[in-house]
């Protein structure tokens, strides 16, 4: 073969693919993109099932590229440019776009495409508006049909960093009731954005760099509070918002900041971030910083939260809390965010709730069938009222207690607020809580509370719940299961150690009075409020003092021993031994009779009987004094208590005192110094040795039935009739004294005929030997 032909052969060998390729190169250099935009809005509009358009010009232009090594620095970067922007809604929608962006520009580096990998270095989206919106029915435009998918793509997608210029939102969500539109805008230094819209801001790409931009990211996070500038702007921040709305009817008003480029490849640069947001009295203040925000890595702020109740935030968050007073609270909130498994802890929190401390930390972890809030809780100062809320008691008359839709009846004591039960079952919790001290009225002698709260699928249990009382502790375990409806509650209490003197520290007398309290109680109840778990409950409950000393004068006045109470007024109490202090109740269908009511001590014995009606709050218990020993000046009689919890009513005998009065009066006149025979009292008391026998009853454990079953007292064991008896010769009474007998068996206390006070032999007979 010539050596010309050879040469030419050779050159064209040559020459054809470089010319190919610089033919290739003026194609796409000068080639006008926007002729494929007709396909690609087809093809994009397909892929969406909406309709897709860039209506602006589609531009390509070359960059050098970038970090790399090699031969990669020989192949250019395109930047692409996309103007106007839409995404439309479907035919429901009100609106008529999705959404627009005034220009969406990226880098492309070409090279990762050989293996299927998408490397966008960097982001830019001006002016984007998006319009979110979903029906009642949970339909939205926001998900997209992309049609059945075929498997796993080979393809994958890697964003380094984003940079967003101002834009706007709005959302109008029928189902969860939100109505909200935010605006976005840039703040700081314009030649930043200028520099990210020609492609000359790249993230590094290799792992030199990158550390290098992690370490000095952590720097700065780590010196945050030196960052702001001296006219008081803050470098970390590049993007500022603003969000008003509605939810729920409660307005919403947001701002915030964050930062300037949104770095979505390197999982340890932080992303700062901050808010101040309201919704309704519900206020939220974070800041702090957002670790691999393309995965929602990981979240560490500082949140200071506040609002009129905290069981509001179960609206915001999902999380199922108490009613409570105002509050506001101070911590760290720091959370690993993983699909389905994000935990959440706001550690070492310091705050208020109403007038009472509280601090701690709380940890909230997602979790399968139910998500687990737990932690320990601290309160050094507690205030007793600020306790009300958790059962509706802070309800005034007339009026509902906080997230209840009852009202509090103005004649009622007992709060009849409905627990939410429903909610019971969307959470667990196991917290513990500490209340150091109790600053509380006088009338009440409770110190400190400790309790362990445990919700597992809707049973709430408190085990323990410790009270410090009167120098003592009651303690008890509650099991409250929310599950049944109405709700069943089973409560078994425990007293120890009571002071006589300090549970009665308004009493001036009591002061004198020494000695113990011990007691136990067990009961079971159906329903969804304190009132009405009250109103239906059963089981027993007894109460014991022994070996202590009460005052003289609190025994003098319960007897009406006129002259000893005035003697004890003039030369002082005296204290009086204890032999015994019994009482047993029978608590059946909301009614609590009186088994055994006895005080005996070395001057006088005391027996009362009848019953409190816990569903009707009313009262008929019956005192019956009995006296050891001469007492001058005696209107002994037996005092009758009745009225209703929140209008008792103390009152004698009219009759007896009558009789004795009438009986004084006509002595003297027929012979004067006998006037005070009548008044005279020389009983010599009861019997000898009852309180070994009544002492010994009281150390079988409390019963009670399971919830919604009936208690079977020691009447009803015995085959007796479940109501009170009313012996002939009480009827009789009854009539002697003009007063009408009441029915033989009614299982209620009846209303009385007057709003007066109870009238003697009525409502308290009925409890006799109940």
């Amino acid at each position: 073969m010539p050596a010309s032909r050879r040469q030419k052969i050779v050159f064209w060998s040559v020459f054809t693919p470089l010319a190919l390729i610089a033919i290739l190169v003026i194609v796409i250099l000068t080639f006008d993109w926007n002729r494929v935009k007709p396909w690609l809005n087809d093809k994009v509009s397909q892929a969406i099932g909406r309709p897709f358009a860039i209506n602006g010009d589609l531009m390509v232009t070359w960059k050098r590229a970038q970090g790399e090594t090699g031969w990669r620095t020989l192949v250019p970067w395109p930047r692409l440019s996309a103007k106007d922007i839409t995404i439309g809604n479907p035919d429901w929608a009100k609106a008529p776009n999705m959404g627009t962006i005034r220009e969406l520009i990226f880098v492309l580096r070409p090279v990762p495409l050989l293996v299927h990998e998408i490397n966008l270095p960097t982001i830019v989206v001006d002016s984007p508006a998006v319009w979110l919106e979903r029906l009642a029915d949970k339909r939205n435009n926001w998900t997209f049909d992309t049609g059945p998918k075929t498997g796993k793509s080979n393809w994958r997608l890697d964003i380094g960093e984003v940079v967003l210029q101002r834009g706007n939102l709005a959302l109008a969500d029928a189902a969860e009731k939100i109505d909200l539109q935010a605006t976005l805008d840039t703040v700081g230094d314009q030649a930043l954005y200028d520099k990210a819209r020609d492609g000359a801001l790249v993230p590094p790409t290799d792992a030199s760099a990158v550390s290098a931009s992690a370490s000095a990211a952590g720097a700065s996070a780590a010196g945050a509070s030196d960052a702001k500038n001296k006219d008081g702007s803050d470098d970390r921040y590049g993007i500022r918002w603003k969000a008003v709305g509605h939810y729920n009817q409660a307005t919403i008003n947001a701002t915030g900041k964050a930062g300037t480029v949104l770095s979505l490849r390197d999982v340890n640069t932080p992303y700062p971030v901050q808010a101040d947001v309201r919704v309704g009295a519900t206020r939220a203040i974070i800041e702090g910083t957002l670790t691999n925000p393309a995965h929602l890595g990981a979240l560490d702020v500082h949140l200071q939260l506040s609002g009129d109740n905290m069981a509001s935030l179960y609206q915001l968050t999902g999380i199922v809390l108490p009613s409570t007073p105002p509050y506001t609270t101070r911590g760290r909130l720091v959370a690993t965010l993983k699909k389905g498994a994000s935990t959440y802890t706001y550690r070492d929190f310091t705050g208020k709730v109403g007038g009472s401390d509280l601090g701690g930390t709380l940890t909230f972890a997602q979790r399968a069938p139910r998500p687990l809030l737990s932690g320990e809780l601290v309160s050094k100062q507690l205030l007793f009222a600020d306790l009300a809320p958790l059962i509706g008691a802070d309800a005034k008359p007339g009026q509902a207690a906080k997230e209840s839709p009852v009202r509090q009846p103005a004649n009622k004591v007992l709060p009849v607020a409905p627990f939410r039960t429903d909610r019971w079952d969307e959470i667990d919790a196991d917290v513990k809580f500490t209340g150091e001290r109790i600053v509380r009225t006088e009338e009440l002698p409770i110190t400190n509370l400790t309790t362990h709260l445990k919700l597992t699928d809707g049973v709430l249990l408190l085990d323990p719940l410790n009270f410090g009382v009167a120098g003592g502790n009651l303690v008890s375990t509650i099991r409250l299961d929310g599950k049944r409806e109405p709700m069943g509650a089973m409560v078994d209490a425990t007293a120890r150690h009571l002071k006589i003197k300090q549970l009665f520290p308004k009493v001036e007398s009591s002061r004198a009075s020494v000695g113990e309290i011990n007691g136990s109680a067990k009961l079971s109840a159906t329903g969804n409020s304190v009132a009405a778990l009250l109103g239906s409950s059963n089981g027993e409950a007894k109460l014991m003092v022994e070996n202590g000393t009460v005052s003289k004068f609190i025994l003098e006045a319960i007897g009406l021993n006129v002259g000893s109470v005035v003697i004890s007024k003039l030369f002082g109490d005296k204290p009086v031994q204890i032999n015994c202090g019994v009482s047993a109740f029978g608590f059946k269908d909301g009614v609590a009779r009186a088994q055994t009511f006895v005080l005996d001590t070395q001057d006088a014995i005391i027996n009362t009987e009848g019953a409190v009606d816990l569903k009707d709050e009313r009262l008929a218990l019956t005192i019956h004094p009995d006296s050891k020993g001469l007492r001058i000046i005696s209107l002994r009689s037996p005092l009758y208590v009745g009225g209703t919890f929140k209008n008792p009513s103390v009152s004698p005998n009219i009759a007896i005192l009558a009789l004795r009065a009438g009986g004084a009066l006509a002595l003297a006149l027929t012979a004067p110094p006998a006037l005070l025979l009548p008044l005279l009292d020389i009983s010599g008391g009861g019997e000898d040795g009852q309180c070994a026998r009544l002492l010994a009853e009281l150390k079988k454990r409390p019963t009670a039935p399971p919830p919604g079953k009936t208690y079977q007292g020691p009447a009803d064991k015995a085959g007796q009739q479940a109501g009170p008896a009313i012996p002939e010769s009480s009827t009789k009474s009854d009539a002697a004294r003009g007063e009408p007998a009441p029915a033989p068996t009614k299982p209620r206390i009846p209303a009385p005929a007057a709003p007066s006070p109870l009238r003697p032999g009525n409502d308290a007979q009925l409890y006799q030997g109940g």
